[in-house]
């Protein structure tokens, strides 16, 4: 498990583009799990939509980009200093798709899977669920690089 300051080591991201508060479950070089606490007062709410908050699609793509890059990086065996040097980019999102709405009190959960794993470049299956119900998917391209 990785709690925030954890993950924060991990990812150059911050609030408030951070989108994992929490790792629940790694295996490296196979898979992960972790999630976000939507709040009402996500800065995305402002406009997304007023009186009808939903918490963008494009939002939990990035969230479910920013636990995969956690096992990316992770899965590299890299120590602390190596991995202060390394960043990953994601190359492509494919066939996102969107199946139920995400609104604040709602925990979002990202499980991604590794379909292939080739040094620096990572495919992975990822999926989003709020209580066990599926509400986004898409597989995701990255590679890691140096800052």
């Amino acid at each position: 498990m990785l709690d925030i300051n954890e993950i924060q080591e991990i990812l150059p991201h911050r609030y408030p583009f951070l989108l994992v508060d929490r790792i629940t479950d790694i295996e490296k070089g196979k898979s992960i799990v972790g999630y976000k606490n939507i709040s009402i007062s996500e800065p995305a709410f402002l406009g997304h939509f007023p009186g009808h908050p939903i918490y963008p699609g494009v939002l939990i793509l990035e969230g479910m980009a920013q636990a995969g890059g956690v096992l990316a990086l992770k899965s590299n065996d890299l120590t602390k200093e190596q991995l202060a040097a390394k960043v990953i980019y994601f190359m492509s999102i494919d066939g996102a798709k969107f199946r139920n709405p995400v609104k604040p009190g709602d925990k979002l959960e990202y499980r991604i899977e590794v379909k292939k794993l080739r040094g620096t470049l990572i495919v992975l299956e990822g999926k989003a669920y709020v209580d066990e119900t599926l509400v986004a998917e898409a597989e995701l391209k990255a590679m890691i690089v140096d800052k």
